[in-house]
């Protein structure tokens, strides 16, 4: 997109926004639905093109897709935590079955009951991931895949996201804020894994949480953290990231988004009767947002799609303003004492990989991959290079032995793969 262009989108969203707001959204009608394509057509610098295939062909082939790749159809045992301000966290825990006894156990089974009499079975080692804006615990669709049976993971959904309550606070006007969500995750390690070791595991804002946490707990961090994966994420300086437009056409996104997304947040019912409405627009722009490769698994796209328009306009609102805000680079050496893992696509527009970096510089001793042809959502779009790393992680870190990882380093055989 030129920045002509670009400059021509954004002030055609900042007048409809400030035409919408004069005479009413509901007398707009379709100009409300409007809006929210071009404040994400400028966002993502994606210019709107005219549509060639029929709108019912492209319905049923959105449905196919849904029905050919099952992805996030794997669930575990649900539980809730209490957030500080009450809200209720969704969470699910993949439990690991005790092996079955040799043959020699069995026989000394007796005496193995005796020696262990009054003693308590020490925790297992528990990986918590936290997944990124917009989406939700099963955006770890892959990687829970490939790891189900291996070790015992808990997935949860951040407040107002998924499965979990909308913010509580939230409904009552308090921004939301990453030192909010960092909270969050000490209210879900404290009711799903109370004990024993912890692996950290986060996407892009699921990443910048675990820093909430290191900044507001550093005992935890020291005391029971084993290790921890930081993927497509940042500690700071979102402010700055471009998303792939010119000089000019950012710095009018950034004058008016902020602006437009409250707009759009107040009105959510009508604009997400637009977002359906214009799905086939919204489904180019989450593609070019999410991935860096064209050939992704038309599949795997649609699954992205699913998870993000699952998220309510007035979510996406709520939660924007906290990430220029969010600066945690003070927080990263909370984790140098453990194995780390840093992880990012080189064709990341929203949290490029120069971000991660930047941690990886605070964090001489972690592990850093830069994933060729990969964008934000990186862990879809290269699940066994993902999957991979992670393994190794739990191998160095001592949660797994070498001779289990076996063929759980890669998802293609898995289910829903």
């Amino acid at each position: 997109m030129s920045e002509s262009s670009a400059e021509a989108v954004v002030a055609a969203t900042a007048n409809a926004a400030g035409a919408a707001g004069a005479a009413g959204w509901r007398r707009a009608g379709i100009a409300g639905a409007a809006i929210g394509v071009l404040a994400a057509g400028a966002a993502a610098g994606v210019a709107v093109e005219r549509l060639t295939v029929g709108r019912g062909m492209r319905k049923k082939a959105r449905l196919a897709l849904d029905a050919t790749g099952p992805y996030g159809s794997l669930r575990g045992t649900p539980g809730r935590a209490v957030a500080d301000d009450g809200t209720e966290l969704y969470y699910e825990v993949d439990e690991v079955e005790a092996a079955p006894a040799t043959a020699d156990e069995s026989a000394s089974s007796g005496t193995r009951r005796r020696r262990l009499f009054g003693r308590k079975a020490p925790a297992p080692v528990t990986v918590v991931f936290s997944h990124g804006y917009c989406l939700g615990q099963d955006s770890w669709h892959f990687q829970r895949a490939a790891l189900r049976g291996l070790v015992r993971a808990v997935y949860w959904d951040q407040r107002s996201h998924g499965r979990s309550e909308r913010g509580r606070s939230q409904a009552d006007g308090v921004p939301v804020g990453i030192d909010q969500l960092g909270r969050d995750l000490k209210a879900v390690i404290d009711a799903a894994a109370p004990e024993g070791p912890v692996v950290l595991a986060g996407h892009s804002m699921g990443g910048m949480t675990m820093m909430a946490l290191a900044d507001q707990y550093p005992a935890l961090i020291r005391d029971r953290v084993a290790a921890v994966a930081l993927i497509g994420t940042s500690s700071g300086k979102l402010g700055e990231v471009n998303f792939g437009l010119p000089v000019a056409g950012v710095n009018a996104v950034r004058r008016v988004l902020p602006g437009v997304l409250k707009a759009l947040g107040s009105q959510a019912e009508l604009v997400e009767k637009g977002r359906r409405a214009t799905a086939d627009l919204f489904a180019g722009l989450i593609k070019r947002y999410s991935f860096g490769s064209r050939d992704v698994d038309p599949a795997v796209a649609r699954f992205a799609e699913r998870l993000i328009e699952a998220t309510p306009i007035d979510v996406v609102a709520e939660f924007y303003p906290a990430f220029t805000e969010h600066d945690k680079s003070g927080a990263l050496p909370g984790f140098r004492d453990v194995p780390v893992l840093i992880l990012a696509g080189d064709k990341d527009l929203v949290t490029p990989s120069s971000h991660s970096e930047a941690i990886a510089d605070v964090l001489p001793d972690a592990e850093l991959v830069i994933v060729p042809d990969a964008g934000h959502l990186v862990m879809l779009e290269h699940p066994e290079t993902v999957t991979d790393r992670l393994a190794d992680l739990l191998v160095r870190s001592g949660t797994v032995s070498a001779a289990n990882v076996g063929g759980h380093g890669s998802t293609a055989q898995q289910p829903g793969r």
